[in-house]
């Protein structure tokens, strides 16, 4: 239930007198500084809750990972059982397992404590004697940021796929590099695993389900799972709904923090025989939880606030622009702007890297410079500000490369 934000102070347990001065809050419980950023407004007595200032956020285009829990996630946790996951005790837990699982039509699922362990987990489970195979988009997860997880926990080759068209992999991509046999020079393709949305684009529908009816087809069944740490996100821009990609699925992994805002936590969903070895698997990686209403009680507020609160949307919308100005400008983009995601291509921009990183620190925008060049992620809490911010870093870089209108001569 949303709390009545109007000289509201957050519930805290055992009986604290500790009061929390509040001031003006918007519908997301975030105040708004004079400059449309979130700020903290400096006050006498016991210092504000960080729970009640995503000012930090407001300027992070890094990633949909550093957003900040919002005072409602923390009126849940304040709430929550204490139950243990291990033991299956934490009626909150349980219920929002069976809940997420329902969500994209699957039989069960298991809170895991992020998406890497989600994804392990879930290769763990599938794949127990070597020799096997996973075959995966070149750009997944599993295949680059996963420390060669399915490698060292699995034993397991990962065969990555450049797919053909250049944006999503297809049916074609798959049978030609999936290995059938069983011969002693083999590994077997026993997984596929995709992943939607991909760096920030869209696989759509009937690709995965042209994959998914053709991996089950096989003499054993190739398991499919969906690394859909971001499904959120192409649910949103209406690439499919959540229960169509569940049935395209053995196993999918969900992050709880990219985009939806939650402090902490992912779920992997599958049958409820999957998911009962997989609590094996979790076990063995240290996944046991104690508490873990403190997880699933502010995730379930994420997923209804940001999820189906529409504010995924809303990011979505800011990435679309943003891209749209740069093209305007004369940039050219790395890929398609399909969800939060915006891929500059700096030197085909005519944009000296080093220019445009630190232009953007003097305008106060945090700007990933490291692993993911010329990448801008959306998420709910970037504000106005920083936005019009980077719209004037547009401006600035590409100001001598604005591109004639079709009426202009």
């Amino acid at each position: 239930m949303a709390i009545d934000m109007e000289d509201s102070r957050p519930s805290l347990p055992n009986g604290s007198e500790q009061t929390v001065p509040l001031g003006p809050l918007g519908d997301t419980g975030i105040p708004e500084g004079e400059n449309g950023d979130m700020e903290t407004t400096d006050i006498h007595g016991p210092p504000r809750l960080e729970w009640t200032d995503s000012s930090e956020s407001s300027n992070d285009l890094r990633s949909d990972i550093f957003t900040r829990p919002t005072l409602p996630m923390l009126e849940a946790i304040v709430h929550t059982t204490l139950g243990d996951c291990t033991a299956e005790e934490d009626k909150t837990t349980v219920a929002f397992q069976s809940y997420v699982a329902d969500l994209v039509g699957h039989e069960a699922a298991l809170l895991v404590m992020s998406g890497t362990m989600g994804n392990q987990v879930a290769l763990r489970t599938i794949l127990r004697t070597p020799p096997h195979a996973i075959l995966a988009d070149h750009r997944g997860h599993i295949a680059t940021l996963e420390g060669g997880g399915a490698t060292s926990i699995c034993g397991a080759m990962v065969k990555p796929i450049v797919p053909a068209n250049g944006h999503h992999l297809t049916l074609p991509d798959i049978q030609q590099q999936c290995i059938l046999r069983e011969t002693v020079f083999d590994c077997p393709t026993r997984v596929i695993s995709l992943e939607n949305p991909i760096a920030g684009t869209i696989m759509p529908l009937h690709d995965m389900r042209a994959i998914s009816h053709w991996a089950r087809a096989q003499s054993p069944p190739i398991h499919m799972h969906l690394d859909g740490a971001r499904l959120w996100e192409a649910v949103a821009a209406g690439a499919c709904k959540l229960r169509e990609a569940g049935e395209c699925f053995d196993s999918i992994q969900l992050c709880l923090t990219k985009g939806l805002g939650a402090p902490l936590g992912s779920v992997i969903t599958g049958s409820s025989s999957f998911i009962k070895r997989a609590k094996w698997s979790r076990h063995l990686l240290g996944g046991g939880i104690r508490t873990s209403g403190i997880i699933t009680a502010p995730a379930k507020v994420a997923i209804r606030d940001v999820f189906f609160g529409g504010k995924i949307s809303l990011a979505q919308d800011k990435a679309r622009r943003a891209a749209r100005l740069w093209q305007d400008l004369g940039g050219k983009l790395q890929l398609p702007t399909e969800t939060n995601m915006v891929w500059l291509d700096l030197p085909a921009s005519g944009v000296e890297r080093d220019e445009f990183y630190a232009l953007g620190r003097q305008l106060n925008l945090k700007v990933s410079n490291s692993l993911f060049v010329g990448r801008l992620i959306f998420h709910y809490q970037v504000s106005d500000a920083a936005f019009t911010r980077l719209c004037d870093l547009f401006k600035a870089v590409l100001k001598d490369r604005t591109v004639p209108t079709a009426n202009s001569e």
